[in-house]
C-alpha cells in the first residue's frame, strides 16, 4: 500500500472520528439541556445516536490498526483477525442500532409505512456489509494459511540447498 493511499485513508479516518465525536458531544449536551416537547421520543433517539457513533468509532480504530499492520507488512498474521472480528461486531451493532431507530420511528410513520420499509432495508444493507467483511475475513484466513505454507516450503527448500 502506497504512502499516499495510507495518508489519504488515515485523513478520512481522522475526519470521520472527529465528526462522530462532535455528534456525540452534541447529543450529550442536548440530553442535558434540551427538554422533549413530546412530538418525538428524543431521549432514546439521542442515546441510540451516541451508541451508533461508538460502534463507528470502534470500527475506525480497528481499521487504523489494520492499515498500520498493512504498512508494516504484518497483516497476514493471527493478530489481524482480532481487529477484523471487532469490525464485524461493530458493524453488526450499528445494524442493531439502526433497527432500534427504525422501531422508534415506525409508530410515527403509520400513514406512510414505506419510510419504515426503506429504513428496514437500510438495516439489512448494513448487515450485508458485516457479511461482506466476514467474507473478506475468510479470504484473509486463506492468505494467512498460504503465507504459513510458503514459509514452511521456503524453510524446507533452504534445508535441501
Amino acid at each position: 500500500m502506497g504512502k499516499l493511499t495510507v495518508g489519504a485513508l488515515r485523513a478520512v479516518l481522522v475526519v470521520v472520528l472527529a465528526g462522530t465525536t462532535f455528534v456525540q458531544v452534541l447529543m450529550v449536551w442536548a440530553l442535558a439541556t434540551d427538554p422533549e416537547d413530546g412530538s418525538l421520543p428524543l431521549t432514546p433517539l439521542r442515546l441510540i445516536t451516541i451508541l451508533g457513533m461508538v460502534s463507528v468509532q470502534v470500527a475506525l480504530v480497528c481499521v487504523w490498526r489494520l492499515v498500520t499492520m498493512v504498512r508494516r507488512g504484518t497483516v497476514f498474521s493471527d493478530a489481524a483477525f482480532r481487529y477484523v472480528d471487532i469490525v464485524i461486531g461493530s458493524i453488526a451493532a450499528a445494524a442493531l442500532v439502526w433497527f432500534a431507530v427504525t422501531a422508534i420511528n415506525a409508530p410515527g410513520q403509520r400513514e406512510d409505512p414505506g419510510v419504515t420499509v426503506i429504513m428496514g432495508g437500510v438495516g439489512v444493507a448494513i448487515l450485508g456489509v458485516a457479511l461482506l467483511v466476514l467474507v473478506l475475513r475468510m479470504l484473509l484466513a486463506q492468505a494467512v494459511a498460504r503465507d504459513v505454507e510458503a514459509s514452511q516450503m521456503r524453510a524446507e527448500l533452504d534445508e535441501v540447498i
